[in-house]
């Protein structure tokens, strides 16, 4: 039998009526940042938006996330590839590692090739920060285009 990993999903709000296909389907095909379970079983512990900026639901939701045992917060693709990403999302992290000593990783599924391509050229990730921020979704070209 696996381990299994509890996990909690934050989205962005601006994207509050997303039904979370994308996300569901790379948390059961563990694509995208899901990739780190490939020998554990997930299972959601919770999943809401982050509020509305400037993310009050932050301060709320990773406590009842964690009191129905996840160990790990996920911050959506959305908040990544919006336009613009999160400006809060850095904060967000030392925030929810700080008070609920949760993991925090951002991403979800892979980040589909159309945001990928607008935000190249927007010069959105150029910077080490966002390099890294964007790293356990950026999956090659193909993964990209299923996708979109």
């Amino acid at each position: 039998m696996k381990k299994k990993v509890k996990i909690g999903i934050i989205i962005c709000d601006r994207y509050r009526t997303c039904a979370g296909g994308k996300c569901f389907r790379a948390m059961r095909e563990k694509t995208g940042a899901f990739d780190v379970y490939k020998d554990r079983d997930i299972e959601l512990a919770g999943y809401t938006t982050c509020g509305g900026c400037p993310g009050g639901n932050i301060e709320y939701a990773p406590e009842e996330m964690k009191n129905n045992g996840a160990e790990i917060i996920h911050f959506a693709t959305g908040m990544v590839v919006g336009y613009p990403p999160c400006p809060h999302i850095n904060y967000f992290k030392k925030f929810i590692k700080s008070k609920y000593n949760l993991r925090v990783i951002v991403g979800t599924h892979p980040i589909p090739e159309k945001y990928y391509q607008t935000h190249l050229q927007l010069k959105t990730w150029n910077t080490p920060e966002w390099k890294k921020l964007i790293k356990p979704t950026l999956s090659d070209k193909n993964i990209r285009l299923i996708y979109n």
